[in-house]
This record gives C-alpha cells, structure tokens and sequence, in this order.
C-alpha cells in the first residue's frame, strides 16, 4: 500500500487542528496594549501547541519517508496519533483560559504524553510492517529522546499540581528537544529519483 494518501490525510487533519486551535484565540474587547494582557495565557498556550504540532507534522513527513511500505496497523497506528494530536485544540483552549490552574495544565500535559505514546506505537507499527531490516528500526537505535520524553511529560503532569510554571517549562523544553527534525530519519529515508 503506498504512503501518499496517508501523508495527505495526516497533513490535512493537522491543518485542521492548527487552524481550530487558532479560532480559538479570542479578539480582546479594547484597543489598547492592556486589553491584550489577559490573553497572554491563551496566546502562550496557542503558541507551545503550535511548535507540538508542527514538530509532530514535520517529523511525521520524515517518518514516513523512512517507512518502506504502509499496511493496516501502521493505518490504524497513525489514526491514535492524529486522535491524540485532535484534542490539543481542546487542551489548549481550557488550559490557557484557566490561566494554567493545575488540572488544565496537567490533562494538556496528558494529551501530550498520549500522543508521545502513539507516536511510539506509530513507529513499531512500521517497524513490524518491513521486517528485520526495517531502516527505521536501524535510525532509531537508542531512541532516547522518545524515551526521557514520556518521562518528562510525567513529570510535568505531577507539577501541574504544585508550580504549574514548572509543568509549562517542562513541556517546552521537550518541544526544544524535537524543534529540530530527527536526523536520523534523513539518513535512512530513500532519496527522489528526479
């Protein structure tokens, strides 16, 4: 089965949830630089989910061009991402309307480590679809920044409810930790003819 329309659906809903996620940013009811304060909450929690998404979007094109074929499993294993990644807008909505108060920030910390989850799932789906030799397998080696990354999503759900400060800096510093795209997908991933 080939990647393509697996890649167009996927780039299509996470298109949809950035523009939800925007939608949500609500216009300030003065004109003035203070009118703009009390958004600041909402505005950070558009921005962080931003970066989550587009590192999402940005590592899954590599990902798949790692892949050396798609069957049902990586299909459905794909479905739980983007089911994950689709209630980022919700997350992020609650949890910057709240001024990050301890349970929004800790269920955005949830979505968060779910999709890390799947992810992880999203990748072992592809492994076992092309065997042995799968060149993903052969990239990923230790893996440890998608190991130490559900670890600090735990922790940051733990802090939601003591210093939500601390919660919020963790989650942005797992999203620095994939800001630049995975290296070791480029290197496996076979090259366009032209």
């Amino acid at each position: 089965m080939g990647k393509g329309r697996l890649e167009a659906f996927s780039d299509g809903v996470l298109a949809i949830i950035i523009t939800i996620m925007v939608l949500e940013l609500k216009v300030p009811h003065g004109s003035d630089w203070g009118a703009l304060a009390p958004l600041l909450p909402s505005f950070w929690s558009y921005v962080l989910s931003f970066i989550y998404v587009g590192i999402y979007w940005n590592n899954h094109h590599h990902l798949l061009h790692a892949a050396g074929q798609v069957s049902g499993g990586v299909l459905w294993a794909n479905l739980h991402l983007l089911f994950w990644l689709s209630l980022l807008p919700f997350a992020t909505g609650w949890m910057g309307e709240n001024h990050f108060a301890p349970l929004p920030t800790a269920l955005y910390g949830a979505v968060l480590l779910m999709a890390a989850v799947a992810w992880y799932l999203l990748q072992f789906a592809i492994m076992c679809t092309d065997g042995k030799a799968s060149p993903l397998r052969r990239a990923l080696g230790r893996d440890w920044k998608g190991k130490l990354s559900p670890l600090l999503y735990l922790l940051g759900i733990a802090l939601s409810f003591w210093q939500h400060w601390l919660a919020q800096a963790i989650y942005a510093l797992v999203a620095l930790l994939w800001l630049i795209p995975d290296r070791r997908l480029e290197h496996v991933a076979p090259r366009p003819e032209h």
